[in-house]
């Protein structure tokens, strides 16, 4: 039997390590009717919120964080099918017996025992409001013509958390979908060429369904500060860059 002392400083090296993990992210909390929501911006398109005593990994990624020494998942969202954002070993690391995972269809056989959602679905999960939007390119293509994301596979998601709604809307481009999106409070953009939006995109996007606070995210090798410099004329969106290497 470990004696009391040696007890109390593995668990207190354990707390350490995991703290430890998690130090550098950059951290937002947003208040809500349901309580604080806290975002963490893990990196490229992998997000991290608690919520309610919750858990909700969004496309986690191991080469952006160890995931064995994050907390787990009491949801996990995955929007398509791409190794950047469906990673089964960091997926594994956060999923428990209890974890819920929802994916769009090109991710079941990967994902058994997931929750299928498509374009257009909506479902109550672990007590939270999942809108699928659906995510995908209207110009930038592979050279075989095809397009980098096609429509009607991917996802993007809303999620209602207290009185915000928050959009993670995956890989895409500035649809007609998304800017006749309603009553976003929080939008999360992605930014990262040719696979998604251009900033100009971005900003068109944001002109339209006007996002009261809108994180660029997945920006790959573009400078988010383009962004806040073209919706320099709408104060009502508050932009705001946040580490996610």
């Amino acid at each position: 039997m470990l004696k009391p002392i040696l007890l109390v400083c593995i668990v207190v090296l354990a707390s350490t390590t995991a703290a430890s993990a998690q130090r550098g992210f950059a951290v937002d909390t947003i208040q809500t009717t349901g309580g604080p929501l806290k975002i963490t911006f893990i990196g490229h398109s992998s997000l991290m919120f608690s919520f309610n005593h919750k858990i909700i990994h969004i496309d986690p990624f191991s080469r952006v964080a160890d995931y064995s020494k994050l907390p787990k998942a009491d949801l996990v969202l995955i929007t398509h099918e791409h190794g950047d954002h469906l990673d089964p070993g960091a997926i594994a690391s956060v999923r428990g017996k209890e974890t819920v995972v929802v994916c769009a269809e090109a991710c079941a056989q990967t994902l058994p025992g997931g929750i299928v959602m498509k374009n257009g679905d909506t479902k109550t999960v672990i007590g939270l409001q999942i809108e699928a939007v659906p995510a995908y390119n209207l110009i930038h293509k592979r050279e075989n013509g095809q397009p980098f994301h096609a429509k009607g596979i991917g996802n993007g998601y809303i999620i209602t958390f207290g009185s915000q709604r928050v959009y993670i809307a995956g890989d895409t481009e500035n649809t007609p979908e998304m800017k006749a999106l309603k009553n976003i409070d929080i939008a999360f953009l992605p930014m990262n060429l040719p696979y998604t939006m251009t900033p100009e995109m971005v900003a068109d996007a944001a002109r339209a369904f006007k996002p009261k606070i809108l994180y660029p995210y997945h920006t790959g090798e573009t400078d988010p500060e383009e962004l806040v410099d073209l919706l320099d004329d709408e104060p009502n969106i508050d932009v705001r860059i946040r580490k996610m290497p």
